[in-house]
């Protein structure tokens, strides 16, 4: 079962809609109790990275850490992807899971309008579990003002102003920068990809 993580910030219907279009079993869950028993888990994200902060009240994130710590696969999507880690200068006095040490920056980008929304491209770095099948230059669905920078866990990279972290690998952990809900077939491969780890 992956557990879908509702804590009031995330593109809930559109994740779930995507799986329920490939078959898998899920569930939009707030319950901590819920998360502990899922085999996979997801962290969709929308908004203000201050909105992580229910994770902590409601109790999801100790039961999010209890199931990476057993080895379950984990997604986050966009700020579900920033609060992998450590921070955001959105929110400086909101922590992160800290699993990357790396804190996401606004945008410096002078040239370029912020936030970042549209089509963009992603350029795989290395080989990835969740981006298999994937061509470097596929187009993915952005909306966002914060990146995280690219750093030895990149599996892809999108050039806006300068390059940023598009996806994130790191074990069991998996992050995108982009909305695979959004993003066609491309993203229906990531997420699909993530339904066979």
């Amino acid at each position: 079962m992956i557990a879908v993580i509702d804590y009031k910030a995330g593109n809930l219907a559109s994740v779930k809609k995507a799986l329920e279009q490939m078959g898998a079993d899920s569930v939009v869950t707030a319950d901590p109790a819920l998360v502990s028993r899922a085999d996979k888990l997801i962290l969709p994200g929308v908004g203000h990275f201050a909105a992580t902060t229910e994770l902590t009240r409601s109790g999801l994130r100790g039961a999010i850490e209890e199931r990476i710590a057993a080895g379950k696969p984990f997604l986050g999507i966009c700020v579900g992807m920033q609060w992998m880690l450590t921070g955001s200068t959105e929110a400086p006095d909101v922590p992160g899971l800290g699993a990357i040490p790396a804190s996401c920056q606004r945008f410096a980008c002078k040239d370029r309008k912020v936030p970042h929304v549209g089509w963009n491209q992603i350029a795989k770095v290395s080989n990835s579990w969740l981006l298999n099948g994937v061509e470097s230059g596929s187009f993915v669905y952005y909306s966002h003002s914060y990146c995280a920078p690219v750093t030895t866990d990149t599996v892809a990279v999108t050039e806006y102003g300068d390059a940023y972290c598009a996806a994130i690998e790191s074990g069991n952990l998996f992050g995108v920068q982009f909305h695979p809900e959004k993003s066609g077939p491309v993203g229906l491969k990531v997420l699909k990809n993530f339904i066979e780890i």
